[in-house]
Order: C-alpha cells, then sequence, then structure tokens
C-alpha cells in the first residue's frame, strides 16, 4: 500500500481501481490501530500518523464516493441530524432483572435453581458489575454493524445506528482474525459515560450557562438520543458488551465462552467478571464491589449473577419480565452529609407542590448532588428539617436525591418552613388534601402544563405521536402553548424554528396533532386527566354516557350509577368539571374543533349480568394492556384496583400488594391459564403470548 505519509497522489489521479484498493488497505489498517489503541492499549503509531491515514481515507472516499462502506471509520464523525428515530425490533427481547440487595434471596435463587437443575448439579454462576448506563442492542450482518436499538421497552426501541457508530469503541466490523465472523451476531450492552468525563461535560454546561446533567447514566442515554450524530460524537462515550442476544453461525455452551467471543470480536467488556459456585463467593464479590464503587470512574448499582451454563439456562426459562437464571444484587444507596441552604417549593405536573431542599453541593456517589426532595409537609414537620442544619442525604436507587435525617441542628437555624398560601409558579390559591399541598390550576399553570401536554397526548389518551416530555417542556418555555388547546394553533413555521424539529419532524407533528381532532370519549376523558379516573373508569363512563356533555354536566347521582364509581370518585370528577378554569380550558379545545366521538349510551345492565370486575397484576406472559382489552371485549370490566366489588385477580409472577389485598378479602385469584379459559368460555380472544 502507498504510505501517504511519504506520497501524497491526488486521490482523482489514481483511477478507480488504484483508489479501491488503496481505500480497503487503509480501512484495514484504521480498524486494527483502532482496535490496538481500544482494545488493548498498546498503539503502535502515534495519534498524528493515524490521523493522515485516516485523512487519506477521506480524500479518497471524497473523489469516489461509491467507495464509501458503512463500516469505514469515516463514518465515526457523525451524519447529518435526523428527523426523527424509528422504532425497531429487538431480534429477542431485551429483558429486566429480578433484583434485591438481601443476601438471603441470593440464597434462595441458588436453591431454585439447584431444584430445576438437580440437587446433583453445582451451578456455576459468572458474576459481573451492574453498570448504571443505557442499554444498547447492537446487530451484525456479516460482521458489519447494521443497526443500534435502545431497550425501549424491551421488546421494541428507536434506532440511533447513526449515533452510536460515533462511539470509538464499537466495532464497525468485527475483528474476524482470531474468531471467525458469525452471519447474524445480537449483542446487549451498556453505553457509559465515565465519572470523570461526566464531570468535565457538565462544567462546559454550566460554563455555557445550560442546565447539567443529573448523573452519567442520563448524560450518556441523553447522548444516544441526539438527533444530531454528530453531538453524540462531540461526547466522551463507551460501550461496554456483556451478553449475546443471538447468533447464526456460532455456538456457545458456557456464558464465559460468549464474552471471550465478544472480547474477540473488539468489543469492550465490563472488568472483574468472575465465576463462583457458592452463595458466600457470590457475596464476597458484592461486598468487595461495594467497597470500592465510590473509587471507580463508572457507575454501578449493583452486581449481576448468571447461570454459566447456556442449556441449563434454557432449562430454567424466562417470564416475560426476566430471565429465572439470573439476579441482580443491588447496593444499598450511598449516603453523605451536608448542609440545607435553603428550602423552597416545586411545583409537580398534578400540581402538588413538594418542598425542596438547596443543598450545599456534596458528591453522593460520584453524582454531586445540591438539591433533594423533602417530599411533604407532614415529612418536612416530622423530621423537623430546617434552613442551616446538617443532614444525610441519600440517592434513592442511586438517582433519586433524599433528605434522610437531621444530623445536627444549625446554630443559625431558621423558624420552620410554612408551605405557601398560593402556587409559586401562578399564583392560584393552593388547597390542602391530607399531607399534600395542591395547586387547583390544573390547565393554566405553567408547571402543570407540561405535564398536562404530555398526558393530553398519551399513548391512553389521544395517541399524539412525537408529543414527549422534551417537546412539551419546549413548547411551554417558549410560550407557544399557554393552554392545551393553542397545541391546535401551532404551524409548522413555528416548529421549525425550534432546536431538534426539522421541516418533515414539524410538519408530522402537527398532521399527528390535527388527525386526534376526533378522539374516542373514552381517550378524550384520559386526556383530560380527569381525577380518579383511569383507563377503565373512563371506558365506563364513555359506555354509560355516549356523550361528552352529558358526562360534563353529570350530577353525583348520575355518576354512582356507573359500575366502580363511588361516592369520593364523583364527587372528585364533578369538582373537576365545576372549576371555571378548568371548564374554561376544555371549553377552548372544544372550540378549536376538537369533538370526541359520541356513541348511543350503553343500556343499563345489572352488575350480576356483566362478565365481572377484574384486576391484573404482576409479570403476565401478554401485556397489561392487551389482557385488559381481551376481558372488556366480552363485557367486562378491568380495574386498577382491589376491593370487595372485584370478582377476580389475575396474578402472574411477582404480584405484590393486589395479590396480598385480595387474598386478604377473600377475592379469587386466577392464573393466567385459567383467566384464558374463562376468555374462551365467553366467546372471547385469548391475546398471543409475548415472545
Amino acid at each position: 500500500m502507498t504510505n501517504p505519509s511519504e506520497v501524497d497522489v491526488d486521490p482523482a489521479r489514481l483511477g478507480a481501481s488504484a483508489a479501491g484498493a488503496e481505500a480497503a488497505a487503509l480501512r484495514g489498517e484504521l480498524h486494527r490501530h483502532s482496535w490496538l489503541y481500544y482494545g488493548e492499549d498498546r498503539p503502535e503509531i502515534s495519534d498524528d500518523e493515524y490521523d493522515r491515514l485516516l485523512d487519506r481515507l477521506q480524500r479518497i472516499e471524497a473523489a469516489f464516493p461509491e467507495l464509501v462502506t458503512s463500516d469505514s471509520p469515516t463514518q465515526r464523525v457523525g451524519a447529518e441530524p435526523q428527523d426523527r428515530f424509528e422504532s425497531v425490533a429487538h431480534v429477542r427481547p431485551m429483558l429486566s432483572l429480578d433484583s434485591t440487595k438481601e443476601a438471603s434471596e441470593i440464597a434462595r435463587f441458588h436453591d431454585r435453581v439447584r431444584k430445576v437443575l438437580g440437587e446433583e448439579v453445582e451451578p456455576v454462576y459468572v458474576l459481573e458489575p451492574k453498570l448504571d448506563g443505557a442499554s444498547i442492542e447492537l446487530v451484525y450482518e456479516d460482521g458489519v454493524l447494521a443497526r443500534a436499538v435502545t431497550r425501549g421497552n424491551g421488546r421494541r426501541g428507536e434506532g440511533v445506528t447513526e449515533n452510536l457508530r460515533t462511539i470509538s469503541t464499537v466495532p464497525l466490523r468485527l475483528r474476524g482474525d482470531v474468531r471467525a465472523v458469525p452471519s447474524l451476531l445480537a449483542l446487549r450492552g451498556e453505553v457509559i459515560m465515565y465519572v470523570s468525563d461526566f464531570e468535565a461535560f457538565n462544567a462546559g454546561l454550566v460554563a455555557r450557562g445550560q442546565e447539567p446533567y443529573a448523573s452519567p447514566r442520563n448524560s450518556a442515554a441523553g447522548s444516544i438520543r441526539q438527533l444530531d450524530p454528530r453531538v453524540t460524537a462531540s461526547r466522551s462515550l463507551d460501550v461496554l458488551v456483556y451478553d449475546i442476544l443471538a447468533v447464526e453461525g456460532d455456538a456457545f455452551a458456557t456464558d464465559t465462552e460468549g464474552i471471550e467471543a465478544i472480547r474477540a470480536w473488539g468489543f469492550h467488556v465490563p472488568e472483574r467478571i468472575r465465576t463462583a459456585r457458592t452463595v458466600e463467593e457470590v457475596v464476597a464479590y458484592h461486598t468487595a464491589f461495594d467497597a470500592d464503587r465510590d473509587d471507580l470512574d463508572y457507575e454501578i448499582d449493583g452486581v449481576v449473577i448468571k447461570l454459566d451454563d447456556v442449556a441449563a439456562r434454557d432449562a430454567m426459562g424466562t417470564t416475560s419480565h426476566h430471565p429465572r437464571w439470573a439476579m441482580a444484587f443491588k447496593f444499598e444507596p450511598r449516603k453523605e452529609v451536608t448542609r440545607i441552604e435553603k428550602i423552597d417549593v416545586q411545583v409537580g405536573r398534578t400540581g402538588v407542590l413538594t418542598p425542596v431542599a438547596f443543598l450545599r453541593p456534596v458528591v453522593v456517589g460520584g453524582v454531586t448532588i445540591a438539591r433533594a426532595s423533602l417530599h411533604n409537609r407532614d415529612e418536612l414537620e416530622r423530621k423537623d428539617i430546617r434552613e442551616g442544619d446538617t443532614v444525610r442525604v441519600q440517592r434513592a436507587g442511586d438517582v433519586i436525591p433524599q433528605v434522610v435525617e437531621v444530623v445536627e441542628k444549625g446554630a443559625d437555624r431558621e423558624e420552620p418552613f410554612v408551605m405557601p398560601t398560593e402556587c409559586p409558579a401562578c399564583g392560584t390559591t393552593v388547597y390542602v388534601s391530607g399531607p399534600r399541598t395542591i395547586c387547583p390550576n390544573r390547565f393554566g399553570c405553567p408547571a402543570q402544563l407540561k405535564g398536562r401536554i404530555v398526558h393530553f397526548g398519551a399513548r391512553d389518551a389521544l395517541d399524539i405521536e412525537g408529543l414527549g416530555d422534551e417537546t412539551a417542556n419546549l413548547f411551554v418555555e417558549r410560550g407557544l402553548v399557554r393552554g392545551l388547546a393553542d397545541l391546535f394553533d401551532l404551524t409548522v413555521g413555528q416548529l421549525v424554528e425550534l432546536e431538534g424539529f426539522a421541516e418533515k419532524s414539524a410538519t408530522s407533528l402537527v398532521d399527528a396533532i390535527h388527525d386526534k381532532k376526533e378522539p374516542e370519549l373514552a381517550r378524550f376523558l384520559m386526556g383530560l386527566g380527569v381525577p380518579e379516573v383511569g383507563r377503565a373508569v373512563a371506558a365506563d363512563l364513555a359506555r354509560h354516557f355516549g356523550r361528552f356533555e352529558s358526562v360534563r354536566r353529570a350530577t353525583p347521582e348520575q355518576l354512582e350509577a356507573v359500575h366502580g364509581v363511588g361516592a369520593k370518585m364523583s364527587e372528585a370528577i364533578t369538582a373537576f368539571f365545576a372549576n371555571e378554569q378548568n371548564d374554561a380550558a376544555i371549553q377552548a379545545v372544544l372550540d378549536h374543533g376538537v369533538r370526541p366521538v359520541e356513541s348511543e349510551p350503553a343500556p343499563v345492565q345489572p352488575v350480576e349480568e356483566s362478565a365481572g370486575t377484574a384486576v391484573f397484576t404482576g409479570a403476565l406472559p401478554v401485556s397489561r394492556d392487551r389482557a385488559q382489552e381481551a376481558w372488556e371485549a366480552v363485557g367486562g370490566r378491568a380495574a386498577g384496583s382491589v376491593s370487595k366489588k372485584t370478582d377476580f385477580v389475575v396474578a402472574g409472577e411477582n404480584a405484590g400488594s393486589k395479590l396480598a389485598k385480595a387474598e386478604s378479602l377473600g377475592v379469587p385469584v386466577l392464573t393466567f391459564a385459567e383467566f384464558a379459559d374463562k376468555l374462551r368460555n365467553l366467546g372471547g380472544v385469548v391475546p398471543e403470548v409475548d415472545e
């Protein structure tokens, strides 16, 4: 190969054949040097020499665009901005992990494994750190990166391939010199930002007057979901791969073999992966990592225990939520001591006013904490927390900061904090409900409006694609939306002026909003966020009344005629519609041409003649939404909580408080198989089990 550092011939003079040969050779060299630098930490050439090779390849590809390949090192610089992310199905489901903080639960897990495999079998476990980053699926076809997909709901995620191409430690082509490359390979890994890089990144944001990220995990997740891949490319990210989801053209008897193959193909893997045979060895590994985690340059929230034997995993199987052959052994939240500088109030999306402690910044587990929730008025009084106090704070779940207790009362201690009588966001007089203080200005309060917009467009409501948290925040902060009705006034011209919007995405969102001007009545009721009205109650109200105006003007007595609506619920619903501010906001939406679809009110059916009220809980073989829809299709009703009026509960694995309440009330509990039989007997269709 011609060395570009010695002879720099104009690529255009090479001819297509010579240019193609040199480009292929350059790509091979650059891949090799990239692996030596990132994978083995033993570079053979200087950064300047690498840059000269890369520059030469870029010039050749510029002269002969047809030579550009998807795995070319030049593609890491980032493609043009995307309008939106495509929803992509995973090759295999990306399941969650069952978890515990108790060693006794690990012992029970070990016993379950031995029971399934046989007492004579001594299981071997693979131990690894539980990385606290953004999960990603990487799919390679014939050794070339084909797509990268976020975890999403575990079965479908967002296609972020162009963004992942920009991360240096993601091979664009698998190394095939040590181990043969399979025809298809789907891997699971974690995108992380190291703590040191996170601190530098946040410092830069603050210096530019921008809001810093809350944690390395948030920064990693936000970085791979940038519409412009060049933004992702500008951030320091790494990808650690730890699991083979699917493979064609290769096979592994153990997870240990799989990890070695992952490493051989050119990926970074988590450090300190070990094997263990006893619970004592697992606990020792957990204890050692817990002791070291403050010194690590990456975030972990526990360790993972996995069966090593692949055939044994198949014997154990999985639920729709998690594999039975693995367990996460979580750490206790980390705590530090600091001083409360000030107590203030923030308004949540449901109007609840929450007291917040502004702290003297303290690093808790690698993250700088400057404020923490004090929950509510009663909690604040119970703990007697005041400005000037020295307090102990923790990151609950290693994410949400909380004040645990007062360590020392301050010498300059202030008077007890008193919740305001007016909403700090909109000035509306607040009211007290139990321990909570609430702003009733649901649709006019800017702090609540952001959440209302997201709720209005949610899947169970009007189902407006593209109307998420970031978009809602942008609309309110820029003053484009001051009430739900303003959504229907938005124009493409306004949206393209906003960060993250291009002509196509702006047009799509405006069209999506206007396409929902005739929503189903139940969806419209859900979208308004009527208190006490969830999906099941919204469906019941829609069936009973048929028209929105009938629901809007219903008396408590009329509402209580609906199955499942009691006095407390009817009072909350009538109070919502009687509120002048709510009524004006709803009327404005209707005046913008929104017309909930009307139907003839359903004839009143005696409760004893209905299919009955069901409550679904735990991990079922199908999604809870699909199970509820199947039951409602045969005339049944799905409720969100268990009461004496509940006819039966369908309980999946890891069912919790709802199952316990059903047992205490003597409510029948069905397995999913029994529920399926009940559906068939009523002429219903059993939803297909999730793969």
